[in-house]
């Protein structure tokens, strides 16, 4: 019979993540919160599982299991359940390692996939997001102006995961020598490259668990080798669907991790002589946050599929990424009102998950699948 669900080798990952992620990271998540920092010990606790290794050819050193972006969001959403940042933190060396991976030249992967197949975490990240209320993927304001065999780099980033720590940025701007998508490439800069500069650890509404930095571009010369998948560029459409189905995920892994924490809750606070789960404002509450976690993963899963069979999974990215983003913040908002008081205090973890979920609704190119 046809299945819409996951196969048997993905159940087991997708256990072992939600253990893992109950055990290692639901523990320390607040602890990373307050002190908006993530510890080393548990950065290389998360690369050992090996979630960038496996899927790298062996002839780099990698496991050599095939890409799998089902795989790939089903994880995530575990990992969220344990936290939503940690999660992004895990798999932000994916978000460079997966492109050269994708796009990169012969010469390319053979240079900087090994670097994400040794024993200790080698931090690399993805440099997209723009400051400014208006950041619009297509319209980058990050330029790559064609100088000689090379480029130079002019423009400014924010929110790049593990920035702090990042030995290799791949920056998305724009090639004033094209337009559109066609003209969006990826280049890799070097933390020490001349005119680079990285921004102290920025102070986010949520996701404070995952530090992030600014970068500012001061014409930044790179040479042709350091373009991203050489002549042939990147596909840049592929790239932003990976990315907004990754943060749908995430999103799905978060909301079903404040569903779980309301219900029990609403089961056991009592009012007026009887549990607040059978007042019927409380029991629909709970019962449409169910609804639309489903319906937020089947969507995450409709475009990860699209993007595993090799479609264009623009569309349903984008719609997975906006659903998620505003029933997200539904969830998380509606989990804070079943605690009611009690939704406000550093004791529970709801209005963290609150934080979180409003962060999560207005990025780009933070996680990938």
């Amino acid at each position: 019979m046809i299945s819409f669900g996951p196969n048997e080798e993905q159940e087991i990952v997708r256990d072992a993540m939600r253990e893992f992620a109950e055990q290692a990271l639901r523990t320390v998540g607040r602890e990373c919160d307050e002190s908006a920092s993530v510890p080393d010990d548990l950065l290389q606790q998360v690369w050992e599982l090996g979630l960038t290794a496996t899927q790298i050819p062996e002839e780099y050193g990698g496991g050599g299991e095939d890409r799998s972006p089902i795989t790939n969001i089903l994880v995530l959403e575990e990992l969220a359940y344990g936290d939503a940042s940690l999660a992004a933190a895990a798999v932000t060396p994916s978000l460079f390692a997966n492109a050269v991976l994708d796009y990169g030249t012969e010469e390319q992967k053979a240079q900087y996939l090994p670097l994400f197949t040794g024993e200790k975490f080698h931090a690399a990240s993805l440099a997209m997001v723009e400051p400014g209320a208006l950041f619009d993927v297509l319209n980058l304001r990050t330029k790559a102006e064609p100088k000689g065999d090379g480029f130079v780099l002019s423009g400014q980033k924010s929110f790049v995961p593990l920035g702090d720590r990042a030995q290799h940025f791949l920056v998305l701007a724009h090639n004033t020598a094209q337009d559109g998508f066609e003209g969006i490439e990826a280049f890799i800069v070097p933390r020490d490259t001349k005119g680079l500069t990285i921004s102290e650890p920025e102070k986010n509404l949520g996701l404070k668990g995952l530090p992030t930095v600014g970068l500012t571009l001061d014409r930044v010369e790179v040479a042709a080798a350091e373009r991203l998948g050489g002549e042939a560029g990147i596909d840049a459409r592929r790239l932003v669907a990976a990315s907004r189905t990754a943060i749908g995920a995430v999103l799905v892994g978060m909301s079903r991790a404040v569903l779980e924490y309301a219900i029990p809750y609403a089961k056991d606070r009592e009012a007026f002589g009887e549990a607040i789960a059978k007042k019927q404002a409380i029991a629909f509450m709970l019962s449409d946050m169910r609804i639309e976690v489903d319906s937020m993963r089947w969507l995450v899963w409709k475009a990860a599929s699209e993007l595993e069979h090799g479609l264009d999974a623009t569309r349903s990215a984008h719609l997975a990424r906006v659903y998620c983003a505003r029933e997200g913040m539904r969830i998380a908002d509606n989990g804070v009102q079943v605690l009611g008081g009690h939704g406000f205090i550093r004791e529970h973890p709801v209005e963290m998950w609150y934080r979180n979920a409003r962060t999560l609704g207005v990025l780009e190119g933070s996680v990938t699948c």
